[in-house]
């Protein structure tokens, strides 16, 4: 709890007892969706809020994960002014296709006249912004309280119209928080409170049998504002342009423009391609790749992580609502899992702009319900079609892609989802 804090933003002292005046919401997660919540309640709605996080925002700032976010997202972030002055690597065309097979998709700028289809940034750069933004709605009237480095184990419903967020401070000291409204903005606390009622008939759960492999990677004939998902026999190969300069490569030795890899492939490859020389890896990953972009000549230390969908069939139980990862986490096919988390929390404070109470988070569960269920159904279907392993299989899904090329409207049509999701 030694986080230093704004003069607008309080810190949490561990409470317990009913003479502890409730707060309007407790959002727990202080990740990029939690923080964005918490910046769009703050702007548009008078509630008094608690942000509960397990981490710190100087731990999170450290993060040099790389991350995508559409062009829609970029909007949502501005909204709230968490955009401006963010270093982010534009993606201005996408590349698609299907390793040694024919058809291809292209994707630009131009054709949706907006000045990127989405960006790469850093998952701390992206949490510092946040975290400034946050300061700044605060305001002086004391509506923000912070808690860090704190674990919440469980939400209870009472019989007094208040949710009970119980967990652990620093130390394993007890703490307790009452809200009128909950929401579980990462991790599995949810799906594991609905684990055992009825709603979770509609849980949706898949191993994929697939394990992403992430790091980044410099080549000798960089293609600035390209990005690249190649479908292979064992999963996505992506490639997106990211320039984190020497703050984030200077560790790895690899400074300069370079490409944020996730490479999709079997378990048993992951754990081999790991233990892979850098040499002998960067090979391996040209002979899939090819030479398109010269030779691989660097590679930032890698780290793998397995991949499945976990997606609840139910993300309102009562006063507490699930969004970003606590609700679904996703197949990375596509970057969507965290554009779809930004969508819900705006989509979510729009309904709490109108009231604080369990009516506003049925009316977000309704309507955010087509643009969650088209995008999980997206990021679902194509791991699974693109991993057929039959020859037919793959001379289908190649003229499938040559014919969504020459199909303008329906390619627009997929393409706009991945940017702005169903809010347009």
């Amino acid at each position: 709890m030694n986080e230093t804090l704004p003069d607008n933003v309080q810190a949490m002292t561990p409470q317990r007892g009913a003479g502890v005046d409730p707060f309007d919401l407790a959002i727990v997660g202080g990740g990029p969706v939690g923080l964005a919540l918490a910046c769009r309640l703050l702007q548009i709605t008078p509630w008094r809020i608690v942000l509960i996080d397990a981490a710190t925002p100087a731990r999170a700032a450290r993060d040099p994960r790389a991350i995508a976010l559409s062009h829609g997202s970029r909007e949502l972030l501005e909204q709230i002014g968490a955009w401006a002055g963010m270093p982010a690597t534009p993606i201005e065309h996408i590349h698609v296709s299907q390793r040694g097979r024919f058809g291809h998709v292209k994707l630009h700028r131009d054709d949706y006249s907006i000045p990127a289809l989405g960006y790469v940034v850093r998952y701390g750069a992206l949490c510092s912004a946040l975290e400034q933004a946050l300061s700044r709605h605060a305001g002086a009237g004391g509506r923000l309280v912070r808690a860090f480095d704190t674990r919440i184990d469980a939400l209870e419903q009472g019989g007094a119209e208040l949710v009970e967020v119980r967990g652990a401070a620093p130390e394993g000291l007890p703490v307790s928080y009452r809200a009128r409204l909950a929401v579980q903005a990462e991790g599995g606390l949810f799906h594991q409170q609905i684990a055992r009622t009825a709603a979770a008939a509609g849980t949706r759960r898949r191993d994929y049998g697939q394990t992403a492999i992430v790091s980044h990677v410099s080549c000798t004939r960089p293609m600035p504002g390209w990005a690249w998902e190649r479908f292979t026999e064992q999963g996505p190969l992506a490639l997106l342009p990211h320039d984190d300069g020497d703050e984030g490569n200077a560790a790895a030795g690899a400074a300069g423009f370079g490409y944020a890899l996730v490479w999709c492939c079997t378990p048993d490859e992951a754990s081999r391609r790991l233990a892979l020389p850098d040499r002998e890896f960067l090979a391996e990953l040209e002979a899939v790749f090819g030479q398109r972009m010269g030779h691989f000549t660097r590679v930032a230390k890698r780290h793998a992580f397995p991949l499945g969908l976990n997606a609840a069939g139910l993300t309102v139980n009562g006063r507490v609502v699930a969004i970003g990862n606590a609700a679904q986490t996703l197949h990375p096919v596509a970057g969507q899992g965290l554009n779809l988390g930004l969508r819900d929390a705006f989509a979510l404070a729009d309904e709490l702009r109108r009231a604080c109470t369990p009516q506003a988070l049925a009316a977000f569960a309704a309507r955010h319900r087509v643009d969650r269920a088209v995008t999980i159904g997206v990021t679902d279907l194509l791991p699974r079609l693109f991993g057929i392993p039959y020859s037919l299989a793959a001379h289908a899904r190649g003229a499938s892609l040559a014919a969504l090329e020459c199909l303008p409207p329906l390619k627009h049509l997929l393409a706009r989802q991945m940017i702005y999701g169903m809010r347009r």
